[in-house]
């Protein structure tokens, strides 16, 4: 230091110099220039925009909050929490309606979108309820502390109240300034995504979710009732998950249209052509301007960028990851698997899935699993703002986690209804794929899913899933596409087992014809085409053709597959069903009638393919007069089927439709008798009256009981 008074300052900085020792105490108050928000023009009116003419549904809740402005009421605090969109805002404007116009309350509406609208809102609170300059200028400038000033005026209120705290979705800025408190003078509604109790203490917390069908239906009508029937309304608004704002986004557009004003048939077959989050935007422009709040395509982005602002990155990447599946619910157990780790760390899934939870863009349910569930209009818009350079990450991902859900060789057995759970997912994928090679892993999987289905006895759920994928991703990959007919092929097997005959007949043929063009006749595929045509032909009565089919099926799979592969043994003991007597046993030199114990050997006794064969074994037997053989074989069947898959399954029924026939020609007439009543109700129950099977069981049932069956007749008897 030289001793010379040398400092400078630069814009508002200050320099102090002395020579000698001096003590400076300056405040200084930075105030919000003219970037930070002022106070709000009014706290006295709601500032939300456009409000619904009627406020449709929300019975329930506004009784509660009515029950807690009434005369001589104070001290409650209700918490309106869900996705955004459903509604929470309009519903604290009806309540704000009701407590200054029905109950004389004072009514005070502040934004709690963030920290700096929070505070200036509460300070004009304090304002109204009769703060001075000074004391507002003294928190304004940190010289008080500016909740206990807002709640002191509202303690001290002459006239009861209600407070409106809208959007709070960053109640760590409530409970950080200690701006969120209960008072005997008056009533607060907090309008917030964020669900977590731990937020709320002693707040009692109201769920606000979509609309019900009729109400849903209805606000479309208010909003646009020259556009369509009642019944019309409510197919849109199925389409849009019936979301409130979805809801008003699109009564608004068919109201405000002027040239060519749509109807609502037209607006729903908009929708279905794609880009349906842009289309129900469109009505923001004719209600309330480009509010991100107010659209649906950007008002989830608000929570997806304060993840990125919290450093919770991976729960915006498991959002986008959920987008990829459908609005129906997904088992949690795909999700904890660690091919999740293509999209984000494995072990950050349960963190960012509780960051969904908390912010109200997923549910848990229970659908006979444990299950996530988010809204279709919200995962539309995250699908439609996801980057297009993580696309291809998250489609991969999401076809490697379906594919670890669905079991990779499926097998017979009972009802499963985690099966259909996936199902939707399944196909929602289909639609969302890009990639050609991806698309065709992703209907690998969605076939093999359809095979789980069909051998649990599901045959519905099975052919339309096939179906459905086949004629997804047809255009896309080729009618010609190895994995097109495949999927063709299920959904002819499952046509079928429907009863369905015709159909499934001429189905097959054409799969058949162009597998064995484009694959060559002894391609496993063509092969197992083969066998399920084969199957139809037998139950047309053209068994001929049918055993024809079965033998160059056997003999091709032997080729293609090899003698022990689990195909050929099953194709084999098809042949001891289709055989006549004379012929089974002469067969293979008489090694099919040892086919039973070679599968056994081969793949366990317990294997599907081995109880089978014992099956057909037993049939083989049956028609062979050898009935003492046959019904003891075919009890141990019925007992092995019935551990492993229930009373009603097919194959069950099957067997004790042939136990009841081996009882009858035994001479146990009355036990054939109960045995088939009970075959012929669960087949109704099962598959119909009308089905073939059921038909046949009937039939049966009916010689019992008036004495006209015989058993077969061995050859030679």
């Amino acid at each position: 230091m030289t001793g010379a008074m040398d400092g400078h300052a630069e814009d508002r900085g200050r320099v102090y110099q002395a020579s000698g020792d001096q003590h400076i105490s300056e405040h200084h108050h930075h105030g919000a220039g003219t970037d930070g928000p002022s106070s709000p023009d009014s706290v006295r009116l709601p500032a939300v925009g456009r409000p619904p003419a009627v406020l449709r549904d929300r019975a329930e809740v506004m009784e509660r909050l009515r029950a807690g402005v009434q005369a001589a009421r104070g001290g409650e605090v209700y918490v309106l929490y869900g996705m955004g969109g459903c509604g929470k805002t309009a519903v604290a404007y009806a309540a704000f309606q009701a407590a200054t116009g029905q109950y004389g309350r004072v009514g005070l509406w502040v934004n709690a979108s963030d920290r700096a609208n929070l505070r200036a809102g509460m300070l004009a609170v304090a304002a109204d309820r009769g703060a001075d300059d000074g004391e507002l200028l003294a928190a304004r400038n940190g010289l008080r502390p500016a909740a206990d000033l807002v709640w002191q005026y509202l303690d001290r209120s002459a006239e009861p109240w209600l407070l409106v705290l809208d959007n709070a979705d960053e109640p760590e800025i409530l409970r950080d300034g200690s701006w969120l408190r209960s008072s005997p003078r008056g009533t607060v509604v907090v309008t917030t995504r964020r669900a977590a109790a731990r937020w709320w203490p002693g707040a009692e917390l109201q769920h606000i979710g979509v609309l019900p069908r009729a109400d849903a239906a209805l606000v479309l009508c208010d909003l646009a009732p020259h556009s369509g029937t009642a019944e019309h309304a409510a197919q849109i608004a199925d389409r849009l998950g019936r979301l409130p704002l979805a809801l008003t986004l699109a009564g608004g557009f068919l109201s405000h249209q002027v040239l060519d004003p749509w109807t609502m048939e037209a607006y729903g077959r908009h929708l279905d052509e794609g880009e349906r989050v842009q289309l129900i935007d469109r009505g923001a422009e004719a209600l309330s301007g480009a509010d991100p709040r107010h659209l649906v395509g950007l008002t989830w982005q608000l929570t997806l960028d304060t993840f990125e602002a919290r450093g919770l990155p991976e729960a915006a990447e498991l959002l986008r990851l959920l987008a990829r599946f459908a609005p129906e619910p997904l088992p949690l157990s795909l999700l904890d698997h660690a091919d999740i780790s293509g999209a984000l760390p494995r072990a950050r899934t349960e963190t960012a899935l509780r960051a969904l939870l908390d912010q109200s863009l997923t549910e848990l349910v229970d659908a006979g699993a444990r299950c996530v569930q988010s809204h279709g209009v919200l995962l539309d818009s995250v699908a439609a703002a996801t980057p297009a350079e993580r696309t291809p990450v998250l489609d991969t991902t999401a076809v490697r986690l379906l594919d670890a859900a669905v079991p990779g060789v499926p097998d017979a057995g009972p009802d499963d209804p985690r099966l259909r759970l996936l199902v939707p997912h399944a196909l929602a994928l289909l639609r969302r794929v890009g990639e050609p090679s991806t698309l065709a892993d992703a209907l690998a999987v969605v076939t093999r899913l359809s095979v789980a289905l069909h051998r649990t006895g599901d045959y519905l759920s099975a052919g339309e899933t096939a179906r459905t994928a086949a004629d997804l991703t047809e255009r896309r990959l080729g009618a010609d596409h190895r994995l097109v007919l495949a999927a063709r092929s299920r959904a002819g097997r499952a046509l079928f087992r429907l009863g369905r005959y015709a159909e499934a007949e001429s189905s097959l043929r054409d799969v058949r014809a162009a597998q064995e063009r484009l694959l060559g006749a002894d391609d496993p595929d063509t092969l197992e085409t083969g066998y399920g045509l084969q199957l139809v032909l037998a139950n047309l009565g053209r068994r001929e053709e049918s055993l024809a089919l079965l033998r160059a099926t056997v003999t091709g799979r032997r080729t293609a597959l090899g003698a022990a592969h689990p195909l050929t043994l099953r194709s084999r003991a098809s042949l001891l069903e289709m055989l006549p007597a004379s012929q089974t046993v002469t067969e293979e030199d008489g090694a099919l009638l040892l086919l039973p114990a070679e599968c056994a050997r081969l793949l366990g006794p317990d294997h599907t393919v081995t109880l089978g064969a014992a099956h057909n074994h037993a049939w083989a037997l049956y028609l062979l007069g050898r009935f003492g053989e046959a019904d003891e074989e075919m009890r141990l069947v019925t007992e092995g089927y019935v551990r492993r898959f229930g009373p009603d399954y097919p194959l069950v029924l099957a067997a004790r439709q042939l136990l009841a026939r081996t009882r009858t020609a035994l001479g146990h007439v009355a036990e054939g008798i109960e045995l088939m009543t009970d075959v012929v109700a669960r087949r109704e129950r099962g598959l119909g009256p009308e089905h073939p099977f059921t038909v046949a069981s009937r039939r049966l049932l009916d010689e019992f009981r008036s004495g006209r069956w015989h058993p077969a007749q061995p050859p030679g008897g």
